[in-house]
């Protein structure tokens, strides 16, 4: 899951960061509201993270923005402001959540779960395909003949395979979810974990493989 974290407070930022790193999430980090909304704008995000008080362009701002622009991914607003009409109106211009500082960083991980899980209607923790299951909360893949841990950009990969109905997902897509806009790994990362993908979906003899189309991306399919 990627999220974009937008706050000034280069500190925090980068502890925030971390936090959501060790907590398996892909994160594009950024320092003000015009950056943020480049970023918003350009990327594809499962969730936006934004401070309210921000240089060149505040957090409610960009916030409005997108929303105008339809883009309705879960937004969690951060702010020092307590009082009930700041609340009031982070709310009314599109939040799906709110939390003030300072604040523990188990409780800034739960309301992040808890808008995801909204925009995905309570989806189930589970993808399955052919003969695979792939949890979303255990990042174990498994089949009736056995079963793997997939490390954190394995499981993102997958993730995204199964998830696009056989559609084709091109390595620069695979790029912009899951390494980011600020990585300085090269497009052929892609193809190196679409080995570690191949060969873990052998281990446990699944009859799913893993298709390059020329020019185009890898799609699954059932074998």
């Amino acid at each position: 899951m990627k999220i974009l974290l937008a706050e000034d407070e280069r500190d925090l930022n980068r502890a925030l960061a971390q936090i959501f790193t060790k907590n398996n999430y892909s994160v594009d980090a950024v320092y003000d509201g015009a950056e943020a909304l480049s970023y918003l704008t350009e990327g594809d995000y499962d969730c936006a993270v934004l401070d309210v008080m921000m240089p060149k362009m505040d957090g409610i701002t960009v916030l409005k923005t997108i929303r105008k622009a339809g883009n309705n991914l879960p937004v969690l607003i951060l702010t020092a402001k307590s009082e009930l009409d700041d609340r009031i109106l982070g709310l009314d211009s599109g939040a799906d959540d709110y939390l003030t500082k300072p604040f523990e960083m188990k409780e800034l991980l739960a309301r992040v779960r808890a808008i995801t899980r909204r925009l995905t209607g309570g989806a189930d923790t589970d993808l399955t395909f052919g003969n695979c299951t792939l949890s979303r909360t255990t990042y174990i893949l498994s089949t009736p003949e056995g079963s793997v841990r997939l490390a954190n950009k394995e499981f993102q990969m997958l993730e995204m395979l199964m998830s696009a109905s056989r559609q084709v997902i091109s390595p620069e897509r695979f790029m912009e979810k899951i390494w980011g806009f600020d990585s300085e790994s090269d497009v052929s990362v892609v193809w190196v974990y679409i080995t570690y993908l191949r060969k873990k979906l052998t281990a446990v003899k699944a009859n799913v493989s893993i298709k390059a189309m020329r020019n185009a991306g890898y799609t699954l399919e059932t074998i």
